[in-house]
């Protein structure tokens, strides 16, 4: 009893009268004589006292039919099927019928009775006192008052389907029966006003287990839902208790004597007297006398409180029926309890300030996490308002995922909660929905605590369960001045770069950040030395030196030896040497070791490599006194020129920036520029040297004689032996105008005309050599034509004797026909006609009259080219496309192919040489 005061009491149902449909402003009226109640499948069903079995919707019409001649007993309506099962009477003195009624088939109006047989324990009479119905349709177990139990297993619809047997027998009445389904074990409950049984149907011979040596009253037992793992209640007067099929479970003290117990939706109905009653009932039968008053109590015994509690007069039963209590009076009245929705529940709760009631309720409720999450925050606030800001941090810490994390750190921050404040962000992170600000706040508290085992704890969690942004923890912990755990947290979770700065820029620790970066694969480690190189460089270049060489030839991280061994050496990894030479720009030496390095282990290495290291050696030629030293590095300059590695532009303009002579010597000749060879000895006043290089390069470029004359013409030094000797080869090559030549050394006061006598005097031979020459052709010529035309004049003026007797083609004497041309050859007339071209051509003369007729014509048509193509260039818009489409038809195609003759600076070319150089010179023009 005690402990049932302790329940709050709540009024979670709204009690109405039932009115009828019909006329409203009265209320409904139950059919008097009601002796069976039942309820399912949308409806409830009562018997009365006359036989009738009658129906109520839930629209309150009411149905009913005849099913006993004399009275209904009881009803078990089954909520899976439309099958009701109804005990009663249909003559007096005679043993009650059990009748089976298929409600979804019909007989004449009424329901379909399936079956109809006597409920008879054995052959001994007596009265049923109980029914109850398994969901299978396979089992149905009847109780009677002289304590038998009969058990009908298989088709409970059908006759030849199924059997009876008698599964209990005893002296003290049964007062309840319930089946139970547990997977594929089917139990039976079996109460008493003495014992509390199961039995075990599913296996055979039904073993029997008793669980308990007190009973209850007729209507005071139940099941629970499969929810609460379908026990078996049992409501005595001192206690309400709950059984197992193999054991008896908790109990309740509710106090009162019990009428009536029922079972729904998580609710325990009882019904009890308001004042004991002197007189007990028959089997302790719920019975009462006219005046007697009853108290309806509803408990959750999940959630320990009670949700209704009311007085009522004669109640008759109560079912549950669509989501409601249904309350039925011996006075005809029906009245119903309608649940209030949870969220007005919990309002009602919170009004008390019951929270963790109110928390259980939403969770038997199965309220979403929305509400759940809101009724936390309630909890945490009203914890928070009382002061108790560890149990508030609780409830806060529930509300995690659903509400903003602001909300909670604002209240601690303001009261200056800091330790609640951290378990708050532990929370947070542990469930992984803390961002970067909540990891920065959770970091700094750790530190203002000074709690370096929570910090630890906090960083040193397995990878698994990282719960945070590693970066913003590294972030706070290195501006916190935790620099170990800060490089803990770097280096266990790979960021490599974080690492590398704390290492570098906080604890300046050079080595260690070398070691790391060669532990690193490939791509970080070259990305990192890229970044870190210069630094290393200053403070550990050996080692940074040594690492570069690795990196840029075949690189592998270092690791234990183990490891090493197992390591798959299948792919190799090269960094590009040219990108790390900036790194070495105040380490000359660490920066030649390491290029003569890489030109050694690859020979194919970047040009940028080549220059740099031609600069270094260059450098360091330009500073050596030593002349033994300077000539072996002036050595190693020239290999590295003559490797064919270095770019042109680059080693000659570092070259010629340290004055090294050879080196530009050789790149000159390399490029072929003859030109600049002889002009850097020009510049350099080195004589011998410039006619040295004529003679060498001069068959390439015949103007070097020419550029030589000038030069030595401009000296006023005595240069007459280095005259000599160019004047020589010019007159031997014919390389220049004998006019020219006089008109370059006249600039020079130091030579004089016995310099050129032997010069002047060969050139005017060799032209009046050539002079008679031409006289002699040109007498030739004209005797030839003069010839030619005394000929034409005969033709023109006599006849022409033919008296060739050969043909001309085949040699054969002639013979009839044949054909006769006045150059004097005669032919077969067939032999003509198989190889002549043309009637009126000779065959023999065709060939040679074909190229003079060709050169005619030609001559005609670059007559008139020069003034056409100077015409149309000189009117078009755009010259280029004129000329364009001259090449494109070929016209200037031979200029490629003319080049001066010997001499030809004094002498005249072809006439088509002339003509196509002045076309050019007109397009440059124009164009």
């Amino acid at each position: 009893m005690a402990a049932f005061l302790q329940w709050r009491r709540f009024v979670f149902f709204d009690k109405e009268t039932v009115k009828d449909p019909v006329d409203n402003g009265k209320n409904f009226v139950v059919p008097m004589g009601i002796s069976a109640c039942d309820s399912g499948r949308g409806h409830i069903v009562l018997g009365d006292m006359e036989g009738q079995i009658w129906f109520l919707t839930r629209s309150l019409q009411l149905t009913s039919f005849q099913a006993y001649k004399l009275r209904v007993t009881h009803i078990y309506q089954l909520k899976q099927h439309s099958i009701l099962v109804s005990v009663g009477q249909d003559e007096q003195g005679i043993n009650p019928l059990v009748k089976v009624w298929n409600l979804d088939k019909r007989d004449s109006g009424n329901p379909l009775c399936t079956r109809i047989f006597p409920a008879i324990p054995g052959n001994k009479p007596t009265e049923v006192s109980c029914l109850s119905v398994h969901e299978n349709l396979n089992f149905m177990a009847i109780g009677f008052t002289d304590g038998s139990v009969v058990l009908t297993k298989g088709d409970i619809t059908r006759d030849r389907h199924s059997k009876t047997l008698t599964l209990h027998e005893g002296t003290c009445p049964i007062t309840g029966l319930s089946f139970r389904q547990g997977g594929k074990l089917t139990h039976l409950f079996v109460a008493t006003l003495e014992k509390v049984q199961c039995y075990t149907l599913s296996v055979k011979e039904y073993p029997r287990l008793e669980l308990d040596t007190h009973g209850c009253a007729l209507r005071c037992s139940a099941l629970t839902d499969p929810s609460q793992d379908s026990q078996f209640i049992v409501a005595g007067d001192d206690c309400v208790y709950l059984y197992q099929p193999d054991e008896r479970g908790p109990c309740f003290a509710f106090d009162g004597r019990k009428l009536l117990a029922h079972w729904h939706r998580g609710y325990l109905l009882l019904l009890t007297r308001d004042t004991k009653s002197p007189n007990k009932s028959e089997f302790g039968s719920g019975e009462t006398s006219p005046s007697e008053r009853q108290i309806l109590t509803i408990y959750d015994l999940d959630n320990k409180f009670i949700a209704y509690s009311a007085v009522f007069d004669d109640i008759i039963d109560v079912l549950a029926e669509w989501g409601s209590f249904y309350i039925l009076t011996r006075d005809g009245k029906m009245s119903v309890l309608q649940e209030k929705d949870t969220q007005t529940k919990l309002e009602m709760l919170f009004k008390k300030n019951l929270f963790v009631m109110a928390i259980n309720l939403a969770k038997s409720q199965h309220l979403d996490s929305d509400g759940l999450s809101e009724i936390f925050r309630q909890y945490g606030d009203h914890l928070y308002v009382k002061g108790d800001h560890d149990g508030a941090v609780q409830q806060y810490i529930r509300t995690i995922g659903k509400l903003e994390p602001s909300y909670v750190i604002r209240k601690f921050l303001d009261a200056q909660r800091i330790h609640n404040l951290t378990a708050y962000l532990q929370a947070l992170h542990r469930q992984s929905l803390a961002n970067a600000d909540h990891t920065t706040l959770l970091l700094n508290c750790y530190t203002k605590l000074k709690d370096s085992s929570k910090l630890e704890e906090f960083i040193k969690s397995s990878e698994s369960e990282v719960h945070f942004d590693v970066e913003i923890a590294i972030k706070v912990l290195r501006q916190a001045g935790y620099h170990s755990h800060a490089v803990f947290l770097a280096e266990r979770h790979t960021h490599h770069e974080w690492y590398l700065k704390i290492q570098l820029e906080d604890l300046k620790n050079y080595q260690e950040a070398l070691r790391y970066i060669g532990r690193l694969p490939f791509e970080q480690a070259e990305s990192n030395m890229k970044r870190y190189g210069k630094t290393l460089m200053h403070h550990v270049p050996d080692g940074t030196t040594l690492l570069l060489k690795g990196l840029c030839t075949d690189y592998q991280p270092s690791r234990d030896s183990a490891d090493r061994d197992s390591l798959e050496r299948g792919t190799t990894n090269k960094a590009n040497s040219e990108e790390f030479i900036p790194i070495f720009a105040n380490n000359p030496r660490e920066l030649r070791a390491f290029l003569e390095h890489m030109i050694e282990v690859e020979p194919f290495s970047p040009q940028g490599v080549y220059d740099t290291l031609l600069e270094l050696r260059l450098q360091d030629w330009a500073h050596e006194q030593d002349p033994e030293k300077k000539k072996v590095l002036q050595g190693a300059a020239l290999s590295l020129l003559t490797s064919d590695n270095t770019v042109f532009d680059k080693a000659l303009v570092l070259c010629q920036m340290h004055n090294f002579k050879e080196g530009v010597l050789y790149l000159y000749e390399k490029g072929k520029l003859y030109q600049q060879i002889m002009h850097y000895h020009m510049q350099n006043e080195e004589y011998g040297k410039v006619v040295e290089a004529c003679k060498r390069y001069g068959d390439q470029e015949a103007c070097l004689w020419e550029q030589a004359l000038g030069y030595f013409a401009r000296k006023e030094e005595d240069c007459k032996a280095y005259i000599s000797e160019v004047l020589l080869h010019i007159d031997q090559n014919n390389l220049m105008p004998p006019l020219l030549v006089v008109q370059t050394l006249a600039h020079n006061s130091t030579a004089t005309l016995s310099v050129i006598k032997d010069y002047l005097i060969n050139k005017l031979q060799r032209e009046s050599q050539q002079i008679e020459d031409d006289e002699c052709k040109i007498r030739q010529y004209r005797e030839e034509t003069a010839q030619l035309r005394s000929e034409i004049q005969e033709l023109r003026t006599s006849a022409k004797i033919f008296q060739k007797t050969k043909c001309s083609m085949c040699n054969s004497p002639l013979e009839l026909p044949s054909v006769h041309f006045l150059c004097s050859h005669s032919f077969h007339q067939h032999c003509f006609e198989s190889y002549a071209e043309s009637d009126a051509e000779c065959p023999t003369c065709t060939p040679e009259n074909r190229k003079v007729m060709d050169m005619l014509r030609a001559q005609d048509q670059k007559r008139d080219l020069h003034d056409h193509f100077t015409r149309q260039l000189r009117c078009s818009n755009d010259g280029f496309s004129v000329v364009a489409d001259y090449f494109g038809r070929g016209v200037f195609n031979k200029l490629t192919l003319i080049t001066d003759p010997p001499g030809g600076r004094t002498g005249a070319g072809s006439l088509e040489a002339d003509l196509q150089r002045d076309l050019l010179i007109h397009t440059k023009r124009n164009a």
